[in-house]
C-alpha cells in the first residue's frame, strides 16, 4: 500500500479502503480488519481511521455492528444517498468561487506568464495526460496541479492564496464524485483537449481566449457533476 501524504489523511485513508473494497479484497458482506490493524497498515492514527470509516459509512459502503466490527455493505457509494447529494450541493458553491478566481487568473496568466511559467504549465499538462491511466484520485491531483500552475503564472499572491484555500475542498469533492458519476467513463483523460487549448492560449498571450476556454471547461464539468443522469 502506498504511503499517505501528510495532508487530508482521513480522506486519503477512505480512498485507499474504498479502492480495496472495489477490488474485492474486502468483499460485500465481509468484515474489515480491526481499527488497530487498519491504523497500522495505513500508517495513521486510530482517530484518522475512525474518520475515514465515518466517511465510508455516510456513503453507504460500510456499517458498524455493535460488538462485531465494521462490515462492507456496498462496493461503491450509493448515488442517491444524502451524503452524495450534500457533496454535490457543496460542489456547486465551490465551482462558483472557482470560476470567479480561475477565469481571471487565466486571463492574467496569458498576459504575465514567463518562460519559466510556460515550462511549468507544459509539464503539468503532460502529467495530467499521463495520469489518464491512473485512478481518480491521481487524475484529480494532476488536474488540480495544472490549474495551480496556471494560477501561479498570473503572479498575483492574493489569487494564489484564494486558490490554495479552496483547492483541498475542491479535491475532496471531485475525488468523491468523479468516479461515482462516471465522469471519466469512455474518456480517461476527460477534458484534455480543452486544457491543451487553454495552454495554447497562454503560449500565444491571448487573455480573452484563455478566459473563454477555461470558463467553458469549468461550466462543462460543473454541469456533468451536478446533473449526472
Amino acid at each position: 500500500m502506498p504511503p499517505l501524504r501528510p495532508s487530508h489523511l482521513a480522506a486519503q485513508a477512505a480512498e485507499l479502503i474504498e479502492r480495496r473494497i472495489r477490488s474485492g479484497e474486502w468483499p460485500v458482506g465481509g468484515r474489515l480488519p480491526g481499527e488497530v490493524a487498519l491504523a497500522k497498515e495505513l500508517g495513521v492514527g486510530r482517530s484518522t481511521v475512525r474518520e475515514a470509516l465515518r466517511t465510508l459509512a455516510a456513503a453507504g459502503m460500510v456499517h458498524a455492528r455493535q460488538g462485531a466490527g465494521v462490515f462492507v455493505t456496498a462496493d461503491r457509494p450509493t448515488a442517491g444517498d444524502w451524503a452524495t447529494r450534500l457533496r454535490a450541493a457543496e460542489l456547486a458553491h465551490v465551482y462558483e468561487v472557482r470560476t470567479m478566481v480561475e477565469v481571471q487568473a487565466a486571463r492574467l496568466a496569458a498576459e504575465r506568464r514567463t518562460e519559466t511559467d510556460l515550462a511549468a504549465v507544459d509539464a503539468a499538462l503532460a502529467a495530467r495526460l499521463a495520469a489518464g491511466g491512473a485512478d481518480d484520485a491521481v487524475f484529480v491531483d494532476a488536474d488540480i496541479a495544472l490549474h495551480t500552475a496556471i494560477v501561479a503564472a498570473a503572479h498575483n499572491p492574493v489569487l494564489d492564496d484564494l486558490f490554495a484555500q479552496f483547492a483541498p475542498v475542491l479535491r475532496e469533492h471531485l475525488v468523491a464524485l468523479v468516479g461515482l458519476f462516471g465522469l471519466r467513463e469512455g474518456d480517461p483523460n476527460q477534458g484534455y483537449d480543452s486544457h491543451a487549448e487553454l495552454v495554447r492560449a497562454l503560449h500565444e498571450g491571448d487573455p480573452a481566449a484563455a478566459g473563454r476556454v477555461l470558463a467553458a471547461e469549468l461550466e462543462s464539468t460543473r454541469s456533468r457533476l451536478l446533473s449526472p443522469h
